[in-house]
């Protein structure tokens, strides 16, 4: 269950971390908190799977790396094994489930295109299944910002957008 600290802290660290020395140390500060509170509910939301990832977001290419989309049409009955499999791979940074023809998403994170390339014929060759790959062609920025907590005068049902 999230509590009101917890999504105070989520919300406050939505928008950006600092860039300080001791950022946790800066985050306590703005929430009047202890470095060592900010590191310990950290921990505790990613291990009961509250957040499943805290970590910076990369521009992969500006560093000549590559991300692709991938998806591979699974036999239902090879659903999970095919997962484990896909999941196996370093380069897979996640993987997700779809009610399609093609029901199995996952993003292949790699140093390079060519390595990418590389990722994608090893999951084909181990899986025994085509992977249609979907390398990006055009970055757009969407800042989805759903908070964590309810607004003032925000609808008992939602939060308002702004």
């Amino acid at each position: 269950m999230l509590t009101t600290e917890d999504a105070r802290l989520i919300d406050h660290l939505h928008g950006g971390f600092p860039l300080a020395d001791r950022p946790f140390a800066a985050v306590g500060q703005a929430l009047g908190w202890s470095e060592e509170r900010v590191i310990e509910r950290l921990h505790q939301l990613l291990a009961q799977g509250v957040l499943t990832r805290f970590g910076p977001l990369f521009q992969i290419e500006r560093a000549g790396g590559q991300f692709v989309l991938a998806a591979i049409a699974v036999p239902e009955e090879r659903f999970e094994a095919v997962a484990a499999q896909v999941n196996a791979f370093a380069e897979v940074a996640h993987n997700y489930r779809r009610s399609h023809a093609l029901n199995m998403w996952f993003v292949v994170a790699a140093e390079s295109p060519a390595l990418a390339q590389d990722a994608l014929a090893r999951i084909e060759a181990a899986t025994g299944l085509a992977v249609l790959a979907f390398p990006k062609e055009e970055e757009y920025f969407v800042e989805l910002r759903l908070p964590a907590l309810r607004q003032p005068g925000a609808p008992a049902g939602g939060t308002p957008w702004h």
